[in-house]
């Protein structure tokens, strides 16, 4: 509310991705430019350039229309403006053309963007909170509806760029998740235990920059597993793999665990979960078979 120079742009989807109630109460800062994500991207550039502070609430499936855009008028220029990507996940019934599931893979390789993910709401918000001091565009990529598998972790450490969040300790393996994967983590971690497996779990928060310190460390402990709600090829875990690469560190155990290279079908987030195996029950299974 202090801050006069923020707008919020939408294509579309005011109710879907919760700014509606920021259209009510501020009307001359908000942009519905209907279904025209790569408008709605060169408008947010535009105000950028003017002084604005623009907010983008789209749907991850949505945004890649725009890609052009990002890289051209956000990363190029590196612009200050914010991509709030709802739906970056597995949506359930919304079906294959909804799931938000490629996010990561095709925003980590442009130059000059940062790329988040937050493992529940208040993250979100604190997120959002850095993301507005940054002077350079910011990817914030969260699941539908701030799903939380567990018991809320309460306020969040402080976000720092390029820092993760240890969550728990262990000395076998340690458990790199991103996201909406960090609750199951923890849920697997315990199950792990009874099998006499010492689990650590990260709670990855930055795709890009990735904490590369995190990955020195977890590899000179031991193996490493990543987690994460989007493809496998190109993801988080692609990008675990290459800081490995370039730390000399590559002979370290790495299993990558994420959506398989196909489109996923209409279905409850939770069958489609247990279909793809990314429940906690399949994850501790795999990762036990595995160690």
């Amino acid at each position: 509310e202090s801050d006069k120079r923020l707008a919020v742009i939408t294509a579309a989807m005011p109710e879907g991705t919760g700014v509606a109630g920021f259209a009510r109460r501020w009307p001359a800062r908000f942009y519905d430019v209907g279904m025209a994500e790569q408008h709605a991207v060169g408008l947010a550039a535009g105000l950028a350039r003017g002084g604005m502070r623009p907010v983008i609430a789209v749907y991850s499936t949505f945004l890649q229309r725009a890609y052009d855009q990002i890289m051209h008028e956000l990363c190029l220029q590196e612009l200050p403006v914010i991509l709030a990507i709802d739906r970056a996940s597995l949506v359930g019934e919304d079906g294959p053309t909804h799931h938000g599931v490629f996010d990561v893979g095709y925003l980590r390789v442009l130059p000059n963007l940062a790329v988040l993910s937050p493992k529940d709401p208040a993250e979100l918000r604190a997120m959002l909170q850095w993301a507005l001091e940054q002077r350079g565009p910011v990817a914030l990529r969260y699941a539908r509806g701030g799903i939380v598998c567990g018991e809320p972790l309460g306020r969040p450490a402080k976000i720092v760029s390029g820092v993760s969040e240890p969550l728990r300790a262990g000395k076998d393996v340690t458990l790199l998740a991103l996201g909406s994967m960090v609750y199951p983590a923890l849920k697997v971690a315990d199950e792990l235990s009874r099998e006499r497996m010492d689990a650590a779990v990260v709670n990855a928060r930055f795709v890009k920059p990735l904490d590369v310190e995190m990955v020195r460390q977890a590899a000179q402990a031991g193996a490493i597993v990543t987690l994460e709600e989007s493809q496998v090829a190109g993801g988080f875990g692609s990008a675990v793999s290459e800081a490995l690469g370039e730390l000399g560190l590559s002979q370290t155990s790495h299993l990558r665990i994420g959506l398989p290279d196909q489109f996923v079908e209409h279905g409850k987030r939770s069958e489609l979960l247990s279909l793809c195996k990314l429940d906690p029950a399949s994850l501790t299974t795999r990762i036990s078979d595995w160690f």
